[in-house]
Parts: C-alpha cells; structure tokens; sequence
C-alpha cells in the first residue's frame, strides 16, 4: 500500500496549482511540491496523516487550504478504516470545530479560553507564531532585495518577499499584538515583540517597497524601449542609402537618447541609462560629424543633379539646333563640376563617382551631336550655294553640268540623320536626283 493515494494526490495537487503564481520562481516552488509528493506516492507504508501532507506544502504555500489537506488526509485513508473509527471520527470532528470556535479572533472568546484551558489555543497560536517569523524575514529579505538591487532580477524576486511580507502581516490579527501567551512561549521560545507602532511601520515599509517595485519596473521597462528603439535606427542609418534617410535615422537616434535621459535617476534603471547615455552620446557625437559631411558632399550631388535633369529635359525630342546643344552641353558641364568638387576622402564619393561617369558619358554624346549639327548645317549651306550657282550660270555642255549636279548629290548625302538639316537635305536629293535622270 502506497502512501499517497492517487485521488489525495490529486485533490493536493490541484490545491498547489491554485495557490501556485505564472512566474519562474512560482513554477520552480510547483515543482519542488510536486516532487515531495510524488515521493509520497511511490513510497509503500503506512498512509500518509495530516501532519505529514501539511509539511510536505505548507512551508512553500503557507496559504495552502487546510481544508484541502484535510479532505486528502481523508480519502488518503485505506478503504474500511471510517467504519471502524466512526464514532472516533465523529468526536475528533466536534473537537476540531470546538477548536476552530476558541481559536476565532474574538477576544470575548479567547480570553476566558487563555485564563482557564489555554491549550485549546494552541493551533491559533502556531499560525500567530508562523506568520510572525515569516513577517519578519519577509519584509527583511524584500528590504535587502529591493532597496540594495543591482539587477532587474533582483526587484522581481523582491517584489516576491513583498507579497509574502503583506500576506503574513495580513494573517497577524491586531489584536495579536502585545498579545503574549505566556504557555506557549515557555515551551517553544516565541519571540513576539511586535507593538501596534511596530505593526504598523511594517505596513508602510512594505507599502513604499510596493511603490518602489512598481517605480522601477516602469523604469526598466521605458530603459527597454528606448534601447530598442535606438538599436533599430543605428540600424537604420547604417542602411540608409540617401542624405535624407540619413536625417531621419538621425532624428530617430536622437530621440531614444531623449526617452534614455527622462528615466528617474533614482531608480535602478535610471543609473544604468546614465551609464549607457556617455556611449551613447558619444556615438551620437560621432554620427554629427559623419551627417556634417554628408550634408555638405549631399548639397553637391544635389546640386549636380539638378543641372543634370535639366539638361537631360532640354536633350528630350531631337533634333536641336547647334546653339540648343551648346547650350545642353554647358548644363552637363556645370553638373561635371560640382561632382569633380567632392574629394576621395568625403562620403558619397562613390556615389559621386558613379555620377561623373554618367555624366562625362552624357557630355560626350551632346558634343558629338552639336558637333554634327554644324558640320550637316554647314554642308547644306554649300549643296545650296553651289545649286544656286549651277541656276544663275548653268554650263553649257551636258556633261560639265551633270558633273556638278552629280557633286551636289554626293555631298547631300554626307548630311547625317537626326539633325535639323537632313530633311531640308533629303529634298534636294530627291530634286537634284530626278534632274540628274533628265538629263
């Protein structure tokens, strides 16, 4: 026969996981309750009591329900053993409710008890003990853990103590102090020395620690956000591609310092964020510096490449005369001299570099184009002059005057496409051709 049966294993487990809280140490306490009565289940002997399930979780759950425990106990009995101590049952049953009526936080019932049986108060007086030692330690341990932190780890396992301190205090009836059962104490060395100023002193120690925790949580949180957010836009402004991404990121930067400098200082956080603020400002410094150079090798580029888009609108719809290219030509020119301002050492230089090649590349191909348009215009103003002399003075012998139609036709066709004379050039062709078959 096992120890623990499964159904009062059950009924303690359930009890645990109610009293139980969601955070790390709640489930490591779970965990520990949970392995003392699995020993429990797997041992074979004699059924576990009372006494011994109490042990095995009241000191990790001190609010563990007694009436939980009881009704394990119970059913932890083997089958037949109430028939037999029915009427045993039943009598320890009146006393126990005879106990729980003296031990009620009335002093109209308990004195009269304390003067002649002061016994029966013993239960009452095991609860006042216990809370008052764990009171005590509690509120010490929180003390220690909260005001003397040096991590956020250390507030939250001081933000424990504290609930623990307020639940003890809250189980230490008022009337308890200076309440001095002089039975008990004799036997088991309470030390209760608690006065009502004392008591209350408590309450507002755990009170500010209360606030304190609750203070430096925010604390920690706003220091969590604020570097996060300014991880992100470091991120960003090392990714940023163009001057005014650059800015924006900056801005960014600038920000998350601001939220970094307005955490309480005197809290745990805010000595940690004035730490990280002198890295961080001097990152910041460093970035001033960089966004200097970009604005001003940026305001160039800028420059650049408005020069550019105007000569790339002037270029649209060919073809232009010889002054419009000259004229798109100066505008490439300008563009090309203020990239050749930004030196190898300055940001954007690659980016600068790029451009002048495209640049220089586009300048090239405007110069040909006028130097094109003058060359056709300046062949077409010939083909015209030499036709017109041909009509002043034709020759008189057939020959001489197709020799000198057939030098116009070819020089016509040196005209080249895609500029303002070559339509005017292709009709003289055309005319000077079918003269040519006339004659």
């Amino acid at each position: 026969m096992y120890r623990l049966n499964n159904q009062a294993f059950r009924i303690l487990r359930d009890e645990a996981e109610r009293c139980s809280g969601k955070d790390e140490v709640s489930k490591i306490e779970r965990q520990i309750c949970m392995k003392r009565l699995e020993k429990l289940r797997q041992e074979k002997g004699e059924p576990a009591d009372y006494e011994e399930l109490r042990d095995a979780v009241i000191d990790i759950y001190p609010q563990f329900s007694e009436k939980a425990l009881k009704q394990a106990a119970r059913v932890n009995q083997p089958p037949g053993l109430f028939g037999k101590v029915k009427w045993v049952a039943i009598l320890m049953t009146g006393a126990a409710g005879v106990l729980w009526v003296v031990n009620l936080p009335y002093p109209m019932i308990r004195w009269p008890v304390a003067r002649t049986a002061p016994i029966l108060l013993l239960p009452s007086f095991i609860s006042m003990d216990y809370h008052y030692k764990g009171a005590i330690n509690s509120v010490e341990q929180a003390d220690q853990l909260v005001n003397k932190a040096t991590s956020l780890d250390d507030i939250k396992r001081g933000a424990g103590k504290v609930k623990q301190g307020q639940y003890h205090l809250d189980n230490l009836p008022v009337w308890f102090l200076g309440y001095y059962p002089q039975a008990y104490c004799s036997l088991f060395s309470c030390t209760w020395h608690f006065t009502l100023d004392e008591f209350e002193q408590a309450r507002r120690n755990v009170a500010r620690m209360e606030a304190v925790v609750f203070q430096e949580e925010n604390a920690f949180k706003s220091l969590e956000q604020a570097e996060q957010a300014l991880q992100v836009a470091k991120q960003k402004y090392e990714q940023a591609k163009t001057v005014q991404d650059k800015m924006r990121s900056r801005s960014s930067i600038q920000k998350a310092i601001d939220n970094l400098e307005q955490i309480p200082r005197q809290t745990l956080a805010g000595e940690q964020a004035q730490t990280k603020l002198v890295a961080y400002k001097r990152d910041f410094g460093e970035f001033t510096v960089a966004d200097a150079d970009n604005g001003q090798t940026g305001t160039l580029i800028e420059a650049a490449k408005v020069f550019a888009l105007q000569a790339a609108q002037a270029s649209q719809n060919p073809p232009h005369p010889a002054q419009k290219w000259q004229q798109i030509e100066r505008l490439w020119t300008e563009a090309i001299n203020r990239i050749e301002d930004i030196k190898v050492n300055e940001s954007n230089y690659l980016e600068a570099q790029k451009l002048l090649a495209q640049y220089q590349t586009n300048l090239g191909i405007v110069q040909l184009r006028r130097e094109t348009e003058s060359e056709s215009k300046e062949i077409l103003k010939q083909a015209n002059e030499q036709i017109q002399s041909l009509i002043a003075s034709p020759p008189s012998a057939p020959n001489q005057l197709k020799a000198e139609i057939q030098g116009v036709i070819n020089q016509l066709k040196t005209v080249k496409p895609g500029t303002t004379a070559y339509g005017e050039a292709q009709n003289l062709l055309r005319s000077a051709n079918n003269k040519l078959k006339q004659l």
